[in-house]
């Protein structure tokens, strides 16, 4: 019965684990490398991701520096960060591009906040879908005789303590990315 319920609690926590990667893509006003995760960049005709085409380091606390490995890619990747939606404009001396974050005011940590609140919500929307879904499972496993009236109720009791656990782990990862992002 728990190998079954095994494949549920693992989706959950891949919802749980793209919710880590959305809430490293939102900024705190420091820089953070994982906000170029998702931006690729034409390399050739293929998009290949910008840690592939360059030295992505962080020289101070609000600046990224990015030394493309070939000097002709500077173009490209400056094209790819302004399509992005990261809200910085990248500034380039000829060999590296330099993205500076601003320091965050009032109205954008709220604004940031919302996005971290609506990121968790659609994490626990996820995660309660797949909840039904094991329930729906559980409940074609009775019908078809597999399952006994007992084995169904501790199942399905099982699934729910699965899912609170992940509604909590989602709960306490909002708390903690909206009190980083609303410190000064």
């Amino acid at each position: 019965m728990a190998e079954e319920l095994k494949i549920y609690e693992e989706k959950m926590q891949k919802s749980i684990d793209n919710l880590q990667e959305n809430f490293q893509s939102i900024r705190a006003g420091r820089a953070n490398p994982h906000i170029l995760d998702k931006i690729k960049v034409d390399y050739y005709g293929t998009m290949t991701p910008l840690q592939q085409v360059g030295n992505i380091s962080i020289p101070e606390a609000r600046i990224i520096q990015i030394a493309p490995w070939e000097k002709k890619m500077i173009k490209e990747i400056e094209k790819a960060i302004n399509m992005s939606d990261i809200g910085i404009n990248p500034t380039n001396d000829g060999s590296t591009i330099r993205l500076v974050f601003p320091e965050l005011n009032e109205e954008r940590r709220k604004e940031l906040a919302k996005q971290i609140k609506k990121y968790a919500e659609e994490a626990k929307v996820a995660v309660r879908n797949i909840r039904r879904d094991a329930m729906d499972a559980i409940k074609k496993l009775e019908k078809d005789g597999e399952y006994t009236e007992d084995d169904v109720k501790q199942a399905e009791k099982d699934m729910q303590k699965v899912t609170d656990k992940a509604v909590e782990d989602i709960d306490k990862m909002c708390e903690v990315k909206t009190k980083d992002i609303m410190t000064i």
